[in-house]
């Protein structure tokens, strides 16, 4: 079955709801430009309201190691995910110090942007593809709305379990899953009614399309490499 995660959750209903539809992880954004950013505060009102099941990821861009220490001190991360220009030294430097699963996202713009698996796979738990972000003023390292091309995906072999990001909603989830053999996606604007704004409905059908689509095992986790 294809796992899912449902990012950029700034409500305890959307959580329920997710929790309640299956959804293997949860992520929490920090990282203030984003209408999805929460502060340490917030973020402890919504773990409270996290069922046992889901994981939950703490989505940053470059953060200082005291950013992410507000958040834990606010309520535990299952994962950290790296947005932002991170080197391996660096998520090597955050694996010490928190101990936890790293996914690390990359931007795919053509082949060769998947090269970098190499040097984060000695470190990043797993990846996330995903597309670069628009050239736009106040444009978001991620949760853009915007696809990368797919098929560049064809044959690769990431030397950990990765994400497919960027663009996926109800509608495309098939021929996603179908161009890239995908078999963990992740969805944040596509299930919101406006930007930071989750829409229950939308979480809803976007996780039951995905248990309709595929039902083989063996979805991986990202559990901490040694």
């Amino acid at each position: 079955m294809v796992a899912v995660k449902i990012c950029g959750l700034t409500d305890s209903e959307a959580i329920a709801v997710a929790a309640a539809e299956g959804a293997a992880y949860l992520g929490f954004v920090f990282y203030p430009p984003s209408p999805r950013a929460l502060t340490p505060a917030k973020f402890a009102e919504l773990r409270a309201a996290v069922p046992a099941g889901p994981k939950c990821v703490g989505v940053f861009v470059d953060p200082a190691e005291e950013e992410i220490a507000r958040v834990l001190a606010a309520g535990a991360l299952d994962c950290l995910q790296l947005h932002g220009r991170e080197t391996p030294e660096r998520l090597a430097a955050l694996k010490a110090r928190f101990g936890l699963a790293l996914i690390k996202a990359l931007r795919v713009a053509r082949a060769e942007d998947l090269d970098a698996c190499a040097a984060f796979g000695t470190v990043a738990d797993m990846f996330l593809f995903d597309a670069p972000p628009p050239r736009r003023a106040g444009a978001l390292p991620g949760g853009n709305a915007e696809r990368f091309d797919w098929d560049l995906l064809a044959g690769a072999a990431p030397n950990r379990p990765w994400i497919l990001a960027g663009g996926l909603d109800v509608n495309n989830l098939g021929e996603a899953l179908r161009r890239t053999g995908a078999r963990i996606v992740d969805v944040s604007s596509g299930v919101e009614k406006a930007p930071g704004v989750k829409d229950p409905a939308r979480i809803r059908a976007f996780l039951r399309r995905a248990r309709s689509l595929d039902r083989q095992p063996g979805v991986p986790t990202p559990e901490r490499t040694t």
